[in-house]
């Protein structure tokens, strides 16, 4: 008896060593597991490089594959020995760096797990290349172009910046059969005709205008529904599909026309999660698509599925909307007018101020916001700048039927106001405002 059961608890380990993980537990695995501890948004050129040097430790492949304009490095890291080729590269826009981390957690998550059987199966049958950041200089400024002030995602063709010419060389080289092209989108990017943000999109890209289907394409829309599924677990309706227009300059239409079809990935948004999340839905994804490549999963997935996955959409929804203020001018005290109040705030590395700014005045009942606030029963006046469209959003909220001189040169200290909001956030008074429940 001891030994039969000996015998059916070994069958069952061998089992749950050899299945396939979940996304679920994909999730977990990358929660214990991760390596890279600061936000995306927090990384420098010292943390690639580091991140870099960890996986030379652990005996995974990491070349310096070229420089940057200002003479920066640029990394190469190979995992795997199987036939298929897979080729991803992150963070050609310097200031979209979700994906950057992943990659790094992913390589030494697979290292770490390589006794598993469903990442032996990965190793055996895939060789991937990665390029965590290929435009370190952006990525030190925060800013999307290169020192040459080029967007490196539109020099397929001129080649005139040198990462640019090394991506295309990496991939002439080697010749990949897929390539992921891995971006961030604006934050406020809407699924389809919703006010839902797309926290994950997707696209297939062409190799052409006519956006002519080859088999790679096929392909790679079975990935993306699988990708879909496994993150619809998480995130249902804040996954889009992105805009397939043709971009005869850019990296990925050009990858899939020299024969590397490509699948886009852009990391968007979501109001409540933060940069951590969004990076553990990138491992899913990522894990989910080597996993279905290597175990031939993605042949039981529909190509219709990836066709049904609604539209990016923009101009939807803000990420605050002041609702019902009476506006007041300095100038003209006495003609308060009612209006919404749509601000924005700008993406900034995770730590530091995010300035907001005015983006539209009036009518927003067809728009939504991320959050949004009752202010019917204040006035409300700009603290350095009327309230215009373009303006910083510092705002001062003074209750109806208090007694304000509005012409005051001290204002704000003259009269303190009920409620201050700026640099995206309330300073004072903001719990007194009612919230509007979306």
């Amino acid at each position: 008896m001891r030994l039969a059961s000996a015998l059916a608890l070994t069958a069952v380990l061998f089992v749950m060593n050899a299945m396939p993980q979940t996304p679920a537990e994909l999730a977990e695995l990358w929660e214990r597991e991760h390596v890279v501890k600061k936000p995306a948004s927090s990384l420098r050129v010292k943390d690639v490089i580091e991140q870099a040097e960890a996986l030379r430790k652990l005996g995974i492949r990491v070349n310096e594959v070229g420089r940057s304009v200002a003479d920066r490095p640029i990394f190469q890291a190979e995992w795997g020995r199987g036939p298929l080729k897979v080729f991803m590269w992150s963070q050609m826009h310097g200031d979209e760096p979700t994906a950057t981390p992943v990659l790094f957690d992913m390589l030494t998550i697979f290292h770490n797990n390589r006794d598993k059987e469903w990442v032996k199966q990965i190793e055996e049958k895939i060789t991937l290349r990665v390029v965590p950041m290929l435009n370190p200089d952006g990525a030190e400024l925060f800013i999307r172009r290169n020192l040459q002030g080029i967007d490196i995602n539109r020099d397929a063709v001129d080649l005139k910046t040198p990462e640019g010419r090394l991506l295309k060389s990496l991939r002439d080289a080697w010749q990949p059969e897929i390539g992921f092209n891995l971006h961030n989108q604006n934050y406020l990017t809407t699924v389809g005709q919703t006010d839902k943000q797309a926290a994950i999109s997707f696209l297939v890209v062409f190799g052409d205008e006519a956006k002519t289907l080859t088999p790679g394409h096929e392909r790679n829309m079975r990935l993306v529904a699988a990708m879909y599924q496994a993150l619809n677990q998480f995130i249902p309706g804040n996954i889009g599909r992105y805009g397939d227009e043709w971009t005869p300059t850019a990296f990925g239409d050009n990858f899939s026309a020299w024969g590397t079809p490509t699948i886009l990935i852009e990391t968007g948004g979501l109001h409540g999660r933060d940069e951590f999340y969004l990076a553990k839905m990138n491992f899913v994804a990522f894990v989910t698509a080597l996993r279905a490549l290597a175990d031939g999963g993605e042949a039981r997935f529909s190509p219709t599925t990836y066709e049904v996955i609604p539209r990016n959409s923009s101009r939807r929804i803000f990420y605050f909307i002041f609702r019902g203020a009476t506006l007041i001018e300095r100038g003209q005290p006495d003609a308060g007018k009612p209006a919404d109040i749509g601000v924005n705030i700008e993406r900034r590395r995770a730590g530091l101020s995010t300035p907001g700014f005015v983006r539209s005045v009036g009518d927003l009942k067809s728009t939504a916001g991320l959050e949004e606030f009752d202010v019917s029963g204040y006035n409300v006046i700009g603290r350095f700048n009327p309230v215009r469209s373009g303006a910083f959003a510092d705002l001062l909220f003074y209750k109806k039927g208090r007694q304000v001189n509005w012409s005051s040169a001290e204002l704000e200290t003259e009269f303190p106001p009920d409620a201050i909001f700026s640099l995206g956030k309330w300073l004072k008074g903001g719990e007194d405002i009612p919230r509007i429940k979306r």
